[in-house]
């Protein structure tokens, strides 16, 4: 569906983008993951055809971004950070005014709306003027026009950037309704919306791709340790040394626990699993066990170690 290869954006002495390439396939969600500053939005406004490449190569459907937008943009559905709405217009005036600019056909504009007003749950506010309406709605009026002429791909910019907890919530579960039929590219700087949302992630960094796949397949490649949580009934200092002596340990720290109980974190060998001998330690000192699971890479966790420490990852 999208075909990146050496794609460079230059502003004066400012590289935004410097030798970018990827490749998405149809139907796929990709998030594509940066602090504030790293080359998100730039990348979609090139991808859209709204800027135009320095160098490189990119290609939608099929068409090349430079030498065919209008093909390109009919493929497209394009959800900007500050969504493109007219606060004076009714949803229904502003979406009929977004289909003429698509150069939709008149016969076919009010299933189109109705369509995606129904897709994005504004069918009841037809009537309403959106400067009147809460972010949220507004946010799902942007996302309506940006369905109108069912577009193979939908690219969303920050969607749920200024959003109240319960509205992000609603955006999320939206988003990945409409991506059930279509290839989607999002871009945050928000991890855990990218962890919920997307198949696929690419993280960029001052302007640089720095990796491309699954948050499952990262997590592989840039684990150097296994780390393990346990919580026992048992004397905090004896537990530390005893565990800090099986095979396999690399590091123990303290974790908070209630009165009476032990927590930590452990830090062993990759590719080992020391669960099986903390439960035989346990059963030996007749610790009770209360909890003792295998933790997980988060995504902020790879992000760091992607970026560097000192990168913010918001």
């Amino acid at each position: 569906m999208i075909e990146v290869e050496g794609l460079r954006k230059i502003f004066g002495t400012t590289v935004a983008l410097d030798e970018v390439s990827f490749r998405v396939e149809r139907g796929e969600i990709v998030g594509l993951l940066g602090p504030n500053g790293a080359g998100k939005t730039t990348m979609m406004r090139v991808l859209t055809g709204y800027l135009p490449p320095t160098a490189g190569r990119v290609r939608v459907g099929g068409h090349d971004v430079g030498e065919e937008p209008i093909e390109v943009r009919r493929l497209i559905g394009y959800l900007p950070e500050t969504v493109p709405v007219y606060a004076e217009l009714t949803v229904r005036d502003y979406l009929k005014f977004a289909a003429d600019l698509r150069e939709l056909p008149r016969i076919d504009v009010p299933d189109r709306m109705a369509v995606a007003m129904r897709q994005t749950g504004i069918s009841d506010i037809g009537h309403r003027v959106i400067g009147h309406l809460s972010k949220g709605y507004r946010q799902r009026v942007g996302l309506a026009q940006a369905l109108l002429h069912s577009p193979e791909l939908l690219i969303l910019d920050e969607p749920t950037v200024g959003l109240d907890p319960s509205q992000v919530v609603e955006i999320r579960s939206l988003i990945k309704e409409l991506a059930t039929h279509r290839t989607v590219i999002l871009s945050s700087h928000i991890l855990s919306e990218i962890s919920q949302i997307c198949t696929r992630v690419i993280v960029i960094h001052r302007g640089r791709i720095v990796a491309i796949d699954t948050q499952e397949d990262l997590e592989r490649k840039l684990k150097g340790a296994e780390h393990v949580f346990v919580q026992l009934r048992a004397p905090a200092n004896e537990a530390l040394e005893a565990i800090r002596a099986l095979p396999g340990i690399r590091s123990v720290a303290p974790a908070e626990a209630a009165a009476g109980t032990a927590a930590f974190s452990i830090e062993c060998e990759l590719g080992r699993d020391v669960r099986e001998d903390l439960s035989r330690l346990a059963l030996d000192r007749h610790w009770p066990i209360l909890d003792l699971r295998s933790v997980a890479m988060s995504l902020e966790d790879m992000f760091l170690k992607l970026t560097g420490a000192g990168a913010d990852p918001a």
